[in-house]
């Protein structure tokens, strides 16, 4: 009952933010949403033009402009060691951890891209000026915090992987993508541990291109699309394989 008023909720607010871009003509952005925000605001009625942007192609979390015009207010901070030799081998939970420390909500935050045990932060513009004034410490690790105008987003999207599979179920990919047997990933389904844009799904549920599928204590992938059918009626799929969570 909490999960339906929390997306009455936040259908009224995206509402609101459209019906205001509509009456103002200028450009209204909410703050970043993750995957299942980002489904609820799909099946909103809106009064505008609505886009998300993350910062760059690819991410995850993002923010989502009412209006056709403006600038998305999202910065890059590069958050970097001191002493790059005695730093903590620092991990996307820690960079997190050290952010919502500061007492940043979550949603002021975007993606974290971590390369060569350096972070790089997409947070909102009123958030950039508190982190790099206050964040000092990430893990163990002297940190010092600034403004990067040209970030590695390459290291975000993994490369195209190609995998067989007899159809588009999400078990059958699921179970091609992490090489497990077609039961086990069943059961990963019955225990709700397998969704697909921040919302749980059933192992029929059949996966579209671009779809973000987590599975939950085993990592997270993104169906791209099919390449492909082979001459046994098999589908070449390709995604894109992320690392365990």
């Amino acid at each position: 009952m909490n999960d339906v008023k929390e997306e009455q909720a936040l259908k009224k607010r995206f509402e609101e933010l459209s019906r205001r871009a509509d009456d103002r003509g200028v450009a209204v952005y909410s703050r970043f949403l993750g995957l299942s925000e980002q489904e609820t605001l799909r099946m909103t009625r809106l009064y505008s033009e609505v886009s998300l942007f993350g910062g760059f192609e690819g991410a995850e979390r993002k923010v989502a402009r009412f209006g056709s015009d403006g600038s998305f207010p999202i910065v890059c901070l590069k958050i970097q060691p001191v002493a790059m030799k005695f730093a903590d081998k620092l991990t996307h939970r820690d960079f997190l951890g050290s952010l919502t420390g500061l007492g940043l909500q979550r949603e002021l935050l975007g993606d974290i891209i971590i390369k060569d045990n350096v972070g790089y932060l997409f947070c909102l513009e009123t958030a950039a000026d508190i982190i790099i004034s206050q964040l000092c410490k990430v893990c163990h690790t002297d940190v010092k915090c600034s403004v990067c105008l040209q970030p590695p987003t390459e290291a975000a999207l993994p490369d195209c992987r190609s995998f067989t599979v007899a159809s588009l179920r999400a078990d059958a990919v699921v179970s091609a993508v992490y090489d497990l047997p077609r039961s086990e990933s069943s059961r990963l389904f019955e225990a709700e541990r397998v969704m697909r844009n921040g919302r749980v799904i059933s192992a029929s549920h059949q996966l579209e291109d671009g779809s973000i599928v987590s599975v939950r204590g085993v990592g997270r992938f993104i169906f791209v699309s099919v390449e492909r059918e082979t001459r046994k009626g098999r589908l070449r799929i390709l995604a894109r394989v992320h690392g365990e969570k």
